[in-house]
């Protein structure tokens, strides 16, 4: 039975067309129900323009429902205003659908902070979780994705809220990305127990005595990429630093790579056999495989895209939001709490 899943029609930098044309790849590949969310008047002409398009023809019509909403939040907009004077916000009728049960998660590639302040007001918090944590996929050396946590939802933490992000990244890690036992650890600027600032150091002991978990102590940012970390854990003010960090330089190798490979003769005839390697290369980096970043701790399931999120990301970050709902994350989360 298909899993029904909210998008914000009107989240991204080029909305709805990147909605329209994920959800309709989504419905295509995944066993998903999409519920579109926006003005009808803008949003159903897009998808009978995208339906028409020829590269749909002889296919099913996919399961797709426009929701009207007649707001939505820019990317202009400041978030705390926009959440309390956009009460028929695409964000807000969206993420009351999860909470009503008429869906089971939800996606946007629209204003970050607009969409944790909303999700918290709509949802509300899982119990034992204070604060909720944006979590990210880092690709690695060895294949296999790395969870960093928290990016950007709370600037200022305490030790106990670091201690929540470690529970709930490890039950993310082990229940979406299927790692038996993640490997936790906590953001630090050296291996040893004694380095950090105070904040680390107060996490650590609490870290080392949770039995929930597999601490494996802390961890540097070449960490994050080399395999030896699962779920890299600290507060939102360094994890956006370094996540924004990643991307900038994920973006300056593919650029200079390309036109190295374009500044010759030689290199072109190089780069024209080496084309499937450079696209590979391009595939673990780009962020529109991964969809979009999960909001841990709240009480249902929401996913935070890119703004310039393309229709694959869209797409992705549906699938993600499915996957998710299936695996009845946050019940896990708040057991684990329960039993800290």
């Amino acid at each position: 039975m298909p899993i029904d899943i909210v998008v914000d029609g009107m989240g991204s930098d080029r909305a709805p067309e990147p909605e329209v044309r994920g959800a309709i790849l989504a419905c295509r590949h995944f066993d998903v129900r999409v519920h579109l969310v926006g003005p009808e008047e803008i949003l159903q002409p897009a998808l009978d323009r995208a339906l028409r398009a020829p590269r749909w023809p002889g296919t099913a019509k996919p399961e797709i429902q426009i929701v009207h909403a007649s707001e939505w939040i820019s990317m202009d907009d400041k978030a705390a205003q926009a959440v309390r004077a956009k009460r028929d916000s695409s964000m807000r009728v969206g993420l009351r659908m999860v909470r009503e049960g008429s869906a089971r998660g939800f996606f946007t590639a629209g204003n970050t902070g607009a969409a944790m302040a909303t999700a918290k007001m709509a949802l509300g918090m899982l119990a034992g979780v204070h604060r909720p944590a944006l979590a990210t996929i880092v690709p690695t050396v060895t294949g296999n994705p790395s969870l960093l946590l928290d990016v950007g939802a709370n600037v200022d933490c305490d030790p106990d809220n670091l201690v929540q992000f470690a529970v709930m990244g490890h039950m993310y890690a082990r229940n979406v990305l299927r790692i038996p036992r993640p490997r936790v650890g906590l953001l630090s600027i050296g291996e040893e127990d004694s380095k950090g600032n105070q904040l680390t150091h107060d996490t650590f002991p609490l870290l080392r005595d949770l039995s929930a978990i597999d601490f494996i102590g802390n961890v540097e940012g070449r960490d994050l990429f080399n395999g030896r970390v699962d779920v890299a854990v600290c507060d939102g003010f360094v994890g956006n630093v370094a996540i924004k960090t990643c991307e900038g330089t994920a973006k300056l190798v593919s650029t200079l790579l390309r036109e190295a490979l374009k500044s010759t003769v030689t290199s072109q005839v190089g780069a024209l056999l080496s084309r499937r390697a450079f696209n590979d290369f391009k595939k673990r980096l780009d962020y529109s495989e991964y969809g979009g970043a999960p909001l841990l701790g709240v009480r249902g399931v929401c996913i935070v895209g890119h703004g310039s999120s393309n229709e694959k990301a869209v797409m992705n970050g549906i699938r993600v939001a499915a996957e998710f709902a299936q695996a009845e994350v946050n019940s896990h989360i708040e057991a684990a709490l329960r039993t800290r």
